[in-house]
């Protein structure tokens, strides 16, 4: 898990690859595809909160390889359900081909697994306990049918570097795709609101601020998750390149507040637009407020949004959403899937 992470030196041409699959209108129970590996696309981490610069010969964005470094995501499960809640199993398995079966702990975890379809709706952040064959299991229960994106974020033992490997895993129905919501500042979810502050510039180090509040109180006494008092997840629109962020400072470190604001340094490579997920804990449960955000090139000037979520005109702004990509979500919701069916284990 990444406590600031950089997704990708350049962009792969999956979109065209997920619109043809919109047209088939309905998915079957074959198992997803994952992309043709291609280069090693692990990203660094550090407890400060600083980028960390990539190195040139690692320029693809974590989470598009299904392999790396001789580590395969092997799905067991051949589909996700939507009926019920059901085990959901998988394997890692390391350059020999064996299951790996031991793991070095990363925010109080073995594993993290992030559970999203391809349209970036019905978000998960879920925590699967391994077997002793090195089979990982969790329950778990998707609310559409569509294709999704698992990935897995883990640090085998006696390797010095994570890996976030990903693979396409269908839930068979019929696909209705959901839009993605128009950026915006504010997002709810359960009476808490949560603010965006800062703005995404491709190519450099952006703090981006979350403050959270309940009932127009800001809450100043957040609960340690996983070893901080928020976890970011931003994914790319159209490839889901992956980025894990982790906030700039620790529970417990003499100098972070545990509220109402948690502050975070992301590094994303392009221009475009981004889907972010904050897991925050607050009254003994873990919540997700999701945004929509818009990174403009660097060397583009930035602005803040007013209160309905537009820059001025003629301003470009990080968050403001193009006029050629309207949606018909309201852009401050938390999206149906989220709120019923995440859950944190």
């Amino acid at each position: 898990m990444r406590t600031s992470v950089r997704v990708g030196g350049f962009a792969l041409g999956l979109v065209a690859v997920f619109a043809a699959s919109l047209g088939l209108g309905q998915v079957t129970g074959v198992p997803g595809t994952a992309a043709t590996p291609v280069a090693d696309a692990h990203t660094e981490h550090s407890l400060s909160g600083a980028a960390e610069p990539r190195s040139e010969a690692d320029p693809v964005p974590a989470g598009l390889q299904v392999t790396e470094d001789g580590y395969r995501l092997a799905p067991v499960s051949t589909a996700l359900a939507t009926d019920a809640v059901r085990p959901f199993r998988f394997r890692v398995l390391g350059p020999d081909g064996a299951p790996v079966t031991r793991y070095t702990r990363s925010h109080d975890k073995d594993l993290h697994l992030i559970v999203v379809r391809r349209d970036l709706s019905g978000f998960q952040h879920v925590h699967p306990s391994l077997a002793a064959d090195g089979t990982w299991s969790v329950p778990l229960r998707v609310a559409a049918a569509g294709q999704y994106r698992v990935f897995a974020d883990f640090q085998p033992a006696g390797r010095s570097e994570g890996l976030t490997l990903g693979v396409d895993v269908p839930a068979p129905g019929e696909f209705r795709p959901v839009a993605l919501p128009a950026a915006a500042r504010t997002a709810t979810v359960d009476g808490y609101t949560v603010t965006l502050g800062g703005q995404l510039t491709a190519g450099s180090s952006s703090k981006l601020t979350l403050s959270v509040s309940r009932n127009g109180k800001p809450v100043t006494d957040l609960q340690p998750y996983l070893g901080a008092y928020g976890h970011l997840v931003v994914l790319r629109d159209g490839d889901l390149a992956y980025l894990h962020v982790h906030p700039d400072g620790v529970p417990g470190d003499g100098r972070t507040p545990a509220g109402p604001q948690v502050t975070f340094y992301a590094d994303v490579p392009t221009a475009g637009t981004y889907r972010l997920y904050l897991d925050f804990q607050h009254g003994g449960r873990v919540r997700t407020a999701e945004f929509t955000a818009v990174a403009a090139s660097s060397g583009e000037g930035t602005a803040e949004p007013g209160p309905s979520g537009s820059a001025p005109a003629g301003t470009p702004s990080a968050t403001a959403p193009p006029a050629a990509s309207p949606s018909a979500v309201p852009p401050s919701a938390v999206s149906p899937s989220a709120a019923d069916e995440h859950s944190h284990e």
